[in-house]
């Protein structure tokens, strides 16, 4: 039923008003620059890095390839975004904190253009996530050292540096909806869900590279009943963004969660809101901007049909 599509994961980003001013300083992302002039570098090395240091891969999508075969575009020798998660801290975090579900996958951009000799690695800051999450940095340091030193090890040379503070932080970091129900089995409401769900995204053109089902993982002691993810991407409104900010698509995968805590009777989804993500790389180009509302607007219909909800 579910659906593998090897395509990748999208970004998100902007809103028109309601901005105040950002407290991460230096950026929001890790970017480190290494030299690949002789192309030696692939971002499957990087994929078995992280399987070697405790990380799982949702897919390590070549967009490049992708480009080139949908749009006739060739502007990167490399363009790859890896989503991945920490089997052991990730989970641990998720038994703590349910929102933390939209990290599961998180993204890394691998990429280099064509005519340059550097290959970039990009990665969010901590900072950043903890804001969408809702709980401390430090909650997230460990994540963060663990996939730093990944990258570090694997490219003692690289330059480290970070994309430009964003000049104003959105409203909204989360969107997320909750469909109650009393009597029911909820099973049979899961299921229904997450067949409306995977069908009406489907249906709107989105594809879903990759799918969670984190119930073993998160232990016999796991708060819920169930906890699932979908990676999820719209790949021409992330042509469109990959033009402006190669940089940007790191903020995805955009990750929709899907939980039922033990004793309630309601099941809860949601996603980083894609309109919260574009100050972070200050994009202000109208195509862009346009394409990534007009998915957050998509996106919460979805969700607020799949879940009844009226507002």
């Amino acid at each position: 039923m579910k659906a593998i599509v090897v395509l990748f994961t999208m970004v998100g980003i902007l809103i028109a008003g309601g901005f105040e001013s950002s407290e991460v300083k230096n950026g929001n992302f890790h970017i480190y620059t290494v030299d690949n002039k002789d192309a030696n570098i692939r971002p499957k090395m990087i994929e078995d890095a992280l399987k070697s240091n405790g990380f799982l891969i949702g897919e390590n999508a070549n967009i490049q390839a992708e480009l080139l075969h949908i749009y006739k575009e060739d502007n990167f020798k490399i363009y790859n975004n890896i989503s991945f998660y920490h089997k052991d801290i990730t989970l641990k975090l998720l038994n703590k904190h349910s929102d933390a579900g939209v990290l599961v996958p998180m993204g890394m951009v691998v990429y280099q253009h064509i005519g340059e000799d550097d290959l970039h690695i990009v990665v969010v800051r901590a900072d950043m996530q903890a804001k969408v999450i809702g709980v401390k940095p430090q909650e997230l340091q460990t994540l963060e050292v663990a996939i730093l030193k990944v990258i570090t090890t694997l490219f003692p040379t690289a330059i480290h540096t970070y994309n430009d503070e964003s000049k104003a932080q959105p409203r909204e970091f989360l969107t997320k909806y909750t469909l109650d129900f009393k009597d029911a089995d909820f099973e049979d409401v899961r299921e229904e869900l997450e067949e409306n769900f995977e069908e009406k995204f489907t249906k709107a053109g989105f594809a879903m590279p990759s799918y969670f089902d984190l119930a073993e993982g998160l232990g016999k002691d796991s708060p819920y009943d169930f906890y699932v993810t979908y990676a999820i991407c719209k790949m021409d409104v992330l042509r469109v963004v990959i033009k402006v900010n190669p940089e940007v698509p790191v903020l995805g995968p955009c990750t929709t969660m899907i939980y039922k805590k033990k004793n309630e009777k309601k099941i809860v989804m949601g996603f980083a809101s894609i309109y919260n993500w574009i100050s972070s790389a200050n994009i202000e180009d109208k195509v862009a901007v346009d394409g990534l509302l007009e998915t957050q607007r998509i996106y919460e219909a979805i969700l607020k049909d799949v879940t009844k909800t009226n507002k």
